[in-house]
């Protein structure tokens, strides 16, 4: 998504993200979880949250091993459509980040820091680089500072990927994304992640909400979408919007934190039957005060 530039201030917003999908035949049952609802953490609080799913299923709700809020269910009736809503209300506020003593190449390659953070260090399938990503990634860093290198990685890949909806999906690689030189919030996310790694900071992808207009009028519902950026650690972890080239703020609103877009799929599932399905997804998004 892109947006306008941030302002910093505390904002309270209230999200709605609606799931539907339609079969032209009956489904006899469905096996699904959700990543919908944001957390409480020091800059941000979820006041209220809440899942409905239709048809009626049997649900519970669990935090994966990434520390993420998962709503899994199923459901044993048949049906034509299954419907979800994750609404929430959300206090997000912008985090200063003063430090002096950010961590440098030395202490990025200690033995205790990398073992700490080996699974924001490692690619995956999605990130996996080829070489001249690889050369690219050590031109970018060279002569700075690790948490200089970053910033500068994602602003590289924002000048050089195009935003274009609906020129890759969830399972699109890097490799493409960047031949093509065009991508959703996800690629733009992943491709920053490969650059971050390579470079030996520890990365990782965020998953969330983002108001895209930093004027918004108060208890006004405007379109939004999951939005997705990236969190590189230099002594601390510091959020950055790769898409949009601004430090993450208090319009982004965070959902899950992984390796990349698979650990936190807003939505999972599968269904028996060999119907054909449709899906339409929906994120409303009003700024409270």
């Amino acid at each position: 998504m892109i947006i306008q530039a941030d302002r910093p201030q505390s904002r309270r917003y209230r999200i709605r993200h609606e799931t539907a999908f339609s079969y032209d035949d009956e489904v006899v049952a469905s096996y699904n979880e959700v990543r919908m609802t944001p957390l409480s953490e020091d800059h941000q609080s979820t006041a209220d949250t809440r899942i409905e799913v239709r048809p009626a299923s049997t649900a519970y709700r669990y935090l994966d091993y990434w520390g993420t809020i998962v709503h899994a269910f199923d459901t044993s009736v048949l049906h034509r459509e299954l419907r979800v809503v994750a609404s929430s209300l959300v206090d997000t506020r912008i985090a200063f980040d003063d430090r002096t003593d950010r961590a440098g190449w030395d202490a990025l390659g200690e033995r205790s820091v990398r073992d700490a953070h080996a699974e924001w260090l490692i690619q995956t399938g999605r990130t996996e680089p080829d070489e001249e990503l690889r050369a690219l990634a050590a031109e970018v860093v060279r002569g700075r500072a690790p948490g200089d290198a970053a910033r500068a990685a994602s602003e590289f890949v924002h000048d050089k990927i195009e935003y274009v909806p609906g020129v890759t999906g969830v399972h699109s690689r890097i490799g493409d994304v960047w031949s093509e030189r065009k991508g959703v919030c996800q690629d733009i996310a992943h491709l920053t992640i490969t650059l971050l790694r390579l470079a030996g900071i520890p990365a990782r992808y965020v998953s969330g909400y983002l108001h895209p207009l930093a004027d918004a009028e108060i208890g006004e519902t405007v379109t939004g979408q999951s939005h997705a950026w990236v969190e590189w650690w230099d002594g601390a972890w510091t959020a950055f919007d790769p898409t949009n080239a601004i430090p993450a703020g208090e319009r982004h609103v965070v959902v899950g934190r992984g390796r990349e877009y698979a650990d936190v799929a807003p939505f999972k599932g599968l269904y028996s039957g060999s119907a054909a399905s449709s899906l339409t997804v929906t994120v409303e998004i009003a700024r409270l005060f």
